[in-house]
């Protein structure tokens, strides 16, 4: 299996969902929000959170927010972190610790 993946399955929301309840989202998670979450997917650029409690969100924390040197987290982790920037791909923006 290759180390990268895309987030995929039933309990991932649909690009449709996620963009219907982005003013929700936002509203739930301002920013300097923390964030628990498990991590649905990753890209040689970052990983993909579902967020906790959130369900219609999707998080990504790119590389460029992460301590250098830093692992990837694997498919299946939790991670916690803060918001920081409400993007307009409709995503949370996160840094991985």
């Amino acid at each position: 299996m290759d180390e990268y993946a895309w987030p995929t399955g039933p309990e991932v929301p649909s690009g449709e969902v996620v963009r219907r309840s982005w003013a929700a989202t936002v509203a739930a998670l301002p920013v300097e929000t923390q964030i628990t979450g498990e991590v649905i997917g990753r890209q040689p650029f970052g990983i993909f959170i579902r967020i906790d409690g959130v369900p219609d969100a999707v998080a990504l924390a790119e590389i460029a927010a992460m301590p250098q040197r830093m692992d990837l987290p694997v498919l299946g982790a939790s991670v916690t972190a803060e918001a920081y920037w409400h993007a307009h791909s409709h995503q949370v923006r996160v840094p991985a610790r």
